[in-house]
């Protein structure tokens, strides 16, 4: 056996369906086996690897043991000479494997290989190559400082960016999302260490191999696309504590004495300084936009004021304690309900202002009839404030676009698409598309061979002039006639700006990437549930936060009706955390939700629900989901509490 691939799995059905096609095809010509080790996957990737890859070793846990430890179950049973640690989110050339195993056999010093890894929009992934994450090292990578200065043989040591990107070099550390490792080394150093829970374990095995007298290899000869990159965030606090995390376990195990101590010291405060820059930026973020608003819509109220005085009511006086007073209250309506109308999500809507500004003007003139005559303040000054407040927020959306601030991109509806496939290949992707409700302005196809039929846009050596000639926008690739290799290489030629997917003819599924900080974009015929959306997750948190303060406010008289009394406050407060949410289902097979106090299922007297309608109930509330169901529902079953 010459090659062991190994490939841990956890949610990503599609990906890993083309992760395997083109793993098959560059295992054409070898004597390999592949493992995949599936961590209690619950979006079907296990059924899809028994239908469509009977030939593949499944290892199929009951629970989700993690990444190291499963890809030493695998390593456990691998009997090639040499062992491939790859990710399930990872597309390969189909000379891939045979290039890499050429090398490693030519050269008996080389204890692994890693190869040159691209985004899925074809741009470099710097972590291809790495160096040791010394307490400097490490120091400047937290903080920041790697990323100012990419070239800096001193500041970049981390992502080793004074290393040419295209050529052979010994690194120190490889990336565990493509890592061919010469088995009788393994067995020599051991697999990944399961001590680690996220990142480091590659870190950990390149120094075990370096340390044994072996060397580790970047090898730019071959490329391969890997979707995710890293994939949390760089600038969450989550990132910067498990990377922490890491770095402290490979200090303990491989530095001694005199080293340990300053390193974790300045780790601890390269964690606290990045640290401090995450919640600054996060709450920042959360509050930039919200303040512009607000500083609008005070602005329009004091211009309103000043231009009713002068030339309305010439002789009215306004107090300021009064002023202050209506302009809070009315800035703090408005920005709610702008906040409730989704005025804030992305992709950015003006509509969501338009029906956000009219909902708090309703309100706040209802507000406004509520109080007594004394109390009152000027309807003219209100109406105009909000017109001219609603006006100048559309106008300062327009400029931020126009210095390419992200919180206010428009959805590109007009996406300007080709495919590059045969006929027959353009009609399946247009029916995947009409199947999964995605409209795309289909510029026509490009033919995957030197010559193109009289109705195609051109031919495959052609499609980075003819993108440009038409200024696609994104390029849909069929994997049919075409080989990975090909697809690789003409993402790279045809550059940034356009988005890439891949389509594997037979499957019912499109992917892609935009961002290497995201898990990929999708496009399938698979059902998307409403309570998925980015809406739906707001607008169920608030519901879920104005009945449990609801509930805690009245409590002196609703606890005597309640059920479980001695449960009530704690499962309010839980609620207000966010540890459970007040109604939702148990069930694996639909999205996550918290723990729910309610179920979904009507109370009907002298019947009990079987499974099935239960499920069914399930699902309904998933795919529908409207905050309305849960006021319902709470409302019908609030004494079950």
């Amino acid at each position: 056996m010459q090659l062991s691939v190994v490939i841990v799995n956890y949610n990503v059905k599609y990906f890993l369906e083309h992760c395997l096609l083109s793993v098959k095809r560059a295992c054409s010509g070898l004597d390999a086996e592949i493992f995949v080790v599936d961590n209690r996957s619950n979006d079907g990737s296990i059924e899809m690897i028994r239908s469509q890859f009977p030939e593949i070793i499944l290892m199929a846990n009951s629970e989700n043991v993690g990444f190291a430890k499963a890809n030493n179950q695998a390593v456990a049973r691998a009997t090639g000479t040499y062992i491939l640690y790859l990710n399930p989110d990872t597309i390969v050339p189909e000379d891939c494997f045979v290039k890499c195993l050429t090398y490693l056999d030519s050269h008996e010093d080389v204890g692994a290989l890693g190869c040159r890894l691209i985004d899925g929009q074809g741009q470099f992934l710097p972590e291809s190559k790495r160096g040791f994450p010394d307490a400097k090292v490490a120091f400047f990578k937290i903080s920041g400082l790697s990323s100012l200065f990419k070239k800096s043989r001193i500041f970049n040591q981390y992502h080793l960016g004074y290393l040419p990107e295209h050529e052979v070099n010994e690194v120190d550390v490889l990336v565990g999302c493509f890592m061919c490792c010469r088995k009788s080394v393994i067995d020599k150093v051991g697999s990944f260490d399961e001590e680690y829970f996220m990142y480091g374990e590659d870190i950990d095995l390149s120094y075990k191999i370096r340390k044994a007298g072996f060397k580790n290899i970047y090898f730019p000869e071959t490329t391969v696309i890997h979707y995710k990159g890293e994939s949390t965030k760089k600038g969450s606090l989550n990132y910067v504590k498990m990377f922490y995390q890491a770095m402290i376990i490979f200090a303990r195990k491989h530095f001694q004495g005199s080293k340990l101590k300053p390193y974790v010291f300045l780790i601890r405060m390269a964690i606290y300084f990045r640290a401090v820059l995450a919640f600054v930026e996060r709450i920042f973020n959360i509050v930039k936009m919200p303040l512009i608003d607000s500083i609008i819509l005070l602005l329009s109220l004091l211009l309103m004021k000043f231009l009713w005085i002068k030339n309305v009511k010439t002789d009215t006086q306004y107090s300021s304690s009064l002023l202050a007073g209506f302009f809070i209250s009315y800035i703090l309506i408005w920005i709610g309900t702008l906040y409730f109308s989704g005025a804030y999500d992305k992709p950015y809507k003006p509509a969501r202002v338009l029906r956000g500004m009219l909902i708090g003007s309703m309100i706040t003139l209802a507000v406004y009839g509520l109080l007594n005559e004394q109390m009152r303040f000027s309807r003219g000054i209100t109406v105009l404030g909000a017109l001219l407040g609603t006006l100048l927020i559309l106008g300062s959306r327009k400029i931020l676009q126009g210095l390419n601030i992200q919180n206010v991109a428009e959805e590109n509806t007009d996406k300007q698409v080709m495919i590059v496939g045969t006929p027959e290949d353009e009609i399946e992707i247009k029916n995947l598309l009409a199947a999964a409700f995605i409209e795309k302005n289909i510029l026509g196809s490009i033919s995957p061979f030197p010559e193109k039929q009289p109705f195609q846009l051109g031919s495959f050596l052609h499609t980075k002039p003819l993108s440009r000639l038409y200024k696609a926008t994104e390029i849909i690739y069929a994997q049919h006639q075409l080989s990975f290799k090909q697809i690789i290489e003409s993402m790279q030629q045809c550059g940034k700006g356009i988005e890439y997917k891949i389509h594997s003819i037979g499957t019912d599924s499109i992917i892609g990437s935009n961002s290497k900080n995201t898990a990929g974009d999708l496009y399938t015929t698979e059902l998307v549930y409403a309570i998925t959306t980015q809406t739906s997750i707001r607008n169920k948190r608030m519901v879920d936060l104005i009945s449990a303060l609801f509930f805690l406010i009245f409590s002196p008289f609703l606890i005597w009706f309640v059920q479980n009394k001695r449960l009530y406050f704690l499962n309010m407060f839980l609620v207000l955390e966010g540890d459970k949410t007040m109604v939702g289902y148990y069930d694996g097979q639909f999205p996550k939700l918290k723990a729910p106090l309610l179920n979904v299922y009507p109370e009907i007297h002298d019947f009990e629900i079987p499974a099935d309608n239960k499920e069914h109930l399930n699902w309904l509330y998933a795919k529908n989901y409207d905050a309305w169901d849960d006021v319902r529902i709470i409302w019908d079953k609030w004494r079950t509490l």
